[in-house]
């Protein structure tokens, strides 16, 4: 794994492919933390929500996928028992099956 400045920088770096971009991003997200796919969209300054999740449906789980979800804290039905489990072991606050997003939510600094 790269360092964060590096995984900061390819994050960052419009030259780069989107795919690349993305998952430097979620590699930054910290442990316990927690971002929207529009989050991270607008981090990468570049697609949108759809992009940032279709990169992560095709990229097999290289990256810590699970701390990406919707802006309302909600996981997609397929994903949600893995991804609120894997959530929970690293200590996001999770109320009634949703991220509490006021809480948990990482702005990239």
């Amino acid at each position: 794994m790269a360092n964060r400045s590096s995984l900061r920088r390819q994050a960052l770096d419009e030259r780069l492919p989107l795919p690349e971009r993305v998952l430097a991003c979620v590699e930054l997200i910290p442990l316990g933390r927690v971002m929207s796919y529009k989050d991270l969209a607008e981090f990468v300054g570049s697609g949108g929500a759809r992009h940032v999740g279709r990169v992560l449906a095709h990229d097999g789980g290289t990256v810590p996928w699970h701390r990406v979800l919707r802006s309302n804290g909600t996981c997609a039905e397929h994903l949600q028992a893995v991804q609120l489990e894997l959530l929970a072991k690293e200590g996001v606050p999770i109320r009634n099956g949703r991220v509490d997003m006021a809480a948990a939510r990482w702005d990239g600094r």
